[in-house]
């Protein structure tokens, strides 16, 4: 494979930084964090190659390095052996460079200014949303005087061609109509919004779209940020990376996907059931192309016998209709402004939305923290959302988290232990992500489940 070296000067919000935080920079990235952020450095730099496989990334870049250089106008990088396709005629591309600070910018200026020494700590409530606002505001990614219009677009990276397809036409309806477009950051349905979007604001004539893409260092290094991508915002876990985008998002749209999309969608819906929300407009759209149908039928079924009917009064079902999608989100958003206007609830972040430490703590996928998820049906709907989030969450770490991925291979599938007939429809549930390729990118090697359900 070929590779290039490179010293690459500040791009973006890291380019005014002081000699002690440069220096701090430096430490950091020889210290613990330097593997996570080489990993996250080569997922950006890997952009355009469709892939989640993180052992074969690696493998095939084991003598890429990455260095921080101190200077005075700031902080540069030094990339060893880095993958060739990330340049042109000897430049990086500008949209990786950009990317390759963001990385620098949230894995570890923001781990040294934002947390304390003991990273073991547990956040309260109130401490873990104002570790999000400020990750967002030093990421430039709040805009206080921008009209609410980021569409949250969420599905799967494994998709069939058509539903990418589709993914594009109702991207291409939203920026006909300025939306901007905020999505997971990765292949399928979180590029097609993007890539459809760019064309209508092509044709807008808009100069000021935004392209958000939130992940988080498990997933980025499995699933690098598409090209689309040109605000990169990387949370420290998976559950800070689910409050970023309720926070921050003022509408939202899911699209066909396996279990993350599913997380996605449990997250959301257990946030809206819970009291102290109901008042809150929280447009949430499942969309897909005809063919999509009966998976969107079985995802309606699942929640509503895990759930009940009141979770599926949440959202509305748009089959193959992208210009319907739009002019819905589009009213829906307008009236989130009112809202907001009328509460004193600012625009760009969603400070009244309630969120339950269920939530909110990290859940670290071991098998014992698995196999002891409440799954039982006698519990509050929003509880059981939280349980269940829980399990797509470990299911995603085993499919394509390097942790998860250790932990299975080490002692074997996840055991998920449910009641009986919600083990058959979660069972069902799962079974259909497998049939569908739904699970992880299609490649010559057969799925094997990293869970069973007992």
């Amino acid at each position: 494979m070929d590779t290039v070296d490179a010293l690459i000067s500040p791009q973006g919000s890291l380019d005014i930084l002081t000699l002690e935080e440069v220096d701090l920079l430096q430490k950091s990235t020889t210290r613990g964090l330097y593997e996570l952020f080489r990993q996250c450095c080569l997922a950006v730099l890997n952009c355009g190659n469709d892939e989640d496989d993180i052992d074969a990334l690696l493998a095939r870049n084991q003598r890429f390095e990455v260095a921080v250089v101190r200077q005075t106008r700031g902080a540069l990088l030094q990339l060893y052996n880095a993958p060739a396709s990330a340049f042109v005629n000897g430049e990086i591309i500008l949209g990786i460079k950009e990317n390759l600070f963001a990385v620098l910018r949230d894995i570890v200026y923001t781990h040294n200014h934002l947390f304390k020494s003991d990273n073991k700590q547990i956040l309260s409530g109130p401490q873990i949303t104002n570790l999000v606002f400020k990750i967002l505001r030093h990421a430039q990614a709040l805009t206080p005087r921008r009209q609410p219009k980021i569409a949250v677009c969420w599905g799967g990276h494994s998709i069939n061609n058509v539903e990418y397809k589709y993914t594009k036409q109702v991207g291409y309806e939203l920026g006909l109509r300025g939306h901007d477009i905020c999505t997971g950051c990765g292949p399928g349905a979180m590029k097609g919004p993007m890539k459809g979007a760019h064309i209508a604001h092509a044709k807008q004539r808009c100069q000021d779209y935004r392209y958000i893409g939130i992940s988080e260092p498990g997933i980025i290094a499995a699933e690098s940020p598409n090209p689309m991508v040109n605000e990169l915002i990387i949370m420290p876990d998976i559950e800070k990376r689910l409050e970023a985008f309720v926070r921050l998002g003022h509408a939202f749209i899911v699209f066909p996907g396996g279990v993350g999309t599913a997380e996605e969608i449990l997250y959301l819906l257990g946030i809206l059931l819970h009291p102290n929300n109901s008042h809150i407009s929280m447009p949430l759209i499942f969309t897909g192309p005809a063919e999509s149908t009966d998976y969107f039928t079985q995802i309606d079924a699942f929640i509503g016998a895990t759930l009940g009917a009141d979770a599926q009064q949440r959202y509305s079902i748009i089959i193959d209709d992208p210009s319907q999608v739009a002019d819905q989100i589009y009213t829906a958003t307008q009236e989130v402004e009112e809202q907001r206007q009328t509460l004193g609830e600012a625009f760009h972040f969603n400070w009244q939305l309630h969120i339950e430490d269920a939530f909110q703590q990290p859940f670290i996928p071991t098998h014992k923290n698995m196999a002891e998820l409440n799954l039982k049906p006698n519990q509050a709907a929003n509880k059981m959302a939280a349980n269940l989030r829980c399990a797509m969450s470990g299911i995603v770490a085993g499919n394509v988290k390097q942790f998860g991925i250790e932990q299975v291979r080490r002692n074997g599938p996840y055991r998920l232990q449910a009641e009986t007939e919600l083990m058959k429809k979660l069972d069902t549930l799962l079974q259909s992500f497998v049939d569908q390729q739904r699970m992880k990118l299609p490649s010559s090697k057969d799925y094997v489940p990293c869970y069973t359900v007992e």
